[in-house]
């Protein structure tokens, strides 16, 4: 009768400690979305739920913007994933961080949309590629503004983009061939910061047990750089971002791979807090920083869809075009996702050859 009473209470147990995970799970789901009419704060019981589901895991321009000078790069052969590095061994971020006066809050919005790279990031991304990270690979780590719908994806279909007046760009495009529409294991509509480093949004069919959405990525396509574009944010509380990018910044850097940071287009917070903690972490780490806020100033409306379908305001999804990878359609210019597709290209050729300077002969 004792081990019936037992065995009752335990399944009973089980099935309350399952229904709170799947509660967990659903209110890690935040608002950016392929779906246009949602918004992009996130809720404080979302940050709750991740920052329980942290604590318990086992893992952590225009047209006219030019990049640097043509460069013929040697060609290294795709590397095997790495065995042991002493940098994720002992769990450290490999960068120290920066220990000079910081700039000015507002300082950001005058660096330049394609960066230049630090002796800090080359010794960084040269780790990585002794340990066998992939020179020819990247990871994208980010939400909506970053699912291959939109982003990148069509550079690997030969005939679908138009360079242009940006044909040096074609290089780097054949150097990460297979990168740009990868389906990254870290990149969903919704997917927030803290939500990049909680198992529980990991694809359960991909990544191992108690692996995030980040480290699952890593892990599998073994990238030696990771451009990490995200503009989610928490309703009344945008302090918490900074927390959860450091932990994804560190992580990154202990697997000697290269973050590449992304300003964003929004200001939904209304202070431009979050691009400021972006732009201060990239100087304190040393890291490359894609200034996509600077990129879509000059743009209608800034990039941004005013008004969604039904007439909400939107002010957070970039806007379109017919042909927004036709870099000679003056027009198709002029929309949000035009500049940030070739901005952003721009960024990885600029960064990829700045890096392989050294191999040359």
């Amino acid at each position: 009768m004792r081990s019936n009473t037992v065995n009752y209470y335990s399944k009973k147990a089980a099935l309350r400690l399952l229904a709170l995970l799947m509660a967990i799970n659903w209110l890690l789901l935040a608002a950016c979305g392929e779906n246009q009419e949602q918004s992009p704060a996130t809720s404080n019981s979302t940050v709750a739920s991740a920052e329980s589901s942290i604590a318990t895991s086992t893992s952590p321009v225009s047209a006219s913007v030019t990049s640097s000078s043509d460069v013929t790069l040697s060609q290294p052969d795709a590397a095997t994933p790495p065995t042991t590095t002493s940098n994720t061994e002992q769990n450290q971020p490999s960068a120290t961080p920066n220990q000079h006066i910081p700039p000015a809050p507002d300082t950001w919005k005058s660096l330049p949309i394609v960066p230049s790279v630090s002796d800090t990031a080359r010794q960084v991304y040269q780790r990585g590629v002794a340990s066998g990270r992939n020179p020819h690979a990247f990871s994208k780590v980010g939400d909506c503004q970053s699912i291959t719908t939109y982003f990148l994806a069509l550079f690997d279909k030969p005939g679908f983009y138009q360079l242009g007046d940006q044909a040096h760009l074609q290089e780097t495009i054949d150097w990460f061939a297979g990168s740009f529409q990868r389906e990254s294991l870290s990149v969903k509509g919704g997917l927030n910061a803290a939500a990049i480093l909680s198992p529980l949004r990991a694809d359960p069919k991909s990544c191992d047990a108690g692996e995030s959405p980040l480290a699952c990525e890593l892990r599998l396509n073994n990238p030696s750089l990771a451009i990490i574009s995200l503009e989610e944010w928490w309703a009344d509380d945008p302090s918490k971002y900074e927390r959860y990018m450091r932990q994804i910044i560190d992580y990154t850097l202990a697997q000697d791979i290269l973050p590449i940071l992304a300003t964003k287009a929004d200001n939904l917070e209304g202070d431009q807090r979050i691009n400021q903690t972006i732009a201060m972490l990239a100087w304190e780490y040393d890291l490359p920083l894609w200034n996509f806020w600077l990129a879509v100033q000059s743009l209608p409306n800034h990039g941004l869809i005013q008004k969604t379908s039904d007439g909400k305001p939107d002010l957070f999804h970039l806007t379109h075009s017919s042909n927004y990878y036709n870099y000679t359609d003056l027009n198709a210019l002029q929309s949000g996702w035009a500049m940030r597709n070739l901005t952003a290209l721009q960024v990885l050729d600029a960064v990829q050859k700045a890096l392989n300077e050294s191999t040359l002969p």
